[in-house]
């Protein structure tokens, strides 16, 4: 794949995909750019997460923004999905032009037991597709492979069911 020409290449969308929209395009969406994509990011506590020390594993990629309403309503669903399955690892990417002091500001009150990188909306994660909506999450299978992408608010069981119907575990 080639990178968009630069006039291709607009600002981040300043809203999300509404919820009717969601519902149709979440199972819908096309895969990442790579087949197996990188991600090797800062996060906000310090550490670095890097996609491939989580083979093995199922990892979600979320793509989110605190001006997003959706991204705030999935956020617990998310934490308690990286809390209580030990198969599943989270990572949230703030997609928005904020400084790491506001962003931990924000995570005070809205607290995740994942790791949270901040994304540069100019110069987003090479491998993955710019997103266009926000939310947007990537299920990444334990091979590496994006097994499933996600745009617009996504739940646990949506989750967990493409997980399953990947070969994986099933929630029980």
């Amino acid at each position: 794949p080639t990178p968009p020409a630069p006039s291709e290449k607009a600002a981040p969308a300043a809203t999300t995909t509404p919820p009717a929209a969601a519902a149709t395009t979440a199972t819908s969406a096309t895969p990442a750019n790579r087949e197996q994509p990188t991600l090797a990011v800062d996060t906000l506590d310090g550490k670095r997460f890097d996609l491939a020390s989580k083979r093995g594993q199922w990892v979600v990629v979320n793509f989110w923004a605190t001006w997003c309403g959706p991204c705030l309503k999935e956020m617990p669903a998310l934490s308690a999905l990286d809390t209580m399955r030990e198969y599943i690892d989270v990572v949230g990417l703030a997609y928005e032009d904020t400084s790491k002091e506001e962003m931990q500001a924000f995570l005070k009150k809205h607290p995740v037991s994942y790791p949270i990188a901040l994304v540069d909306v100019y110069d987003p994660p090479k491998d993955f597709d710019t997103p266009v909506g926000l939310p947007t999450t990537y299920l990444i299978a334990p091979d590496g492979k994006v097994a499933k992408r996600f745009l617009g608010p996504v739940e646990p069981h949506d989750i967990e069911a493409a997980i399953a119907a990947a070969g994986g575990p099933k929630a029980g």
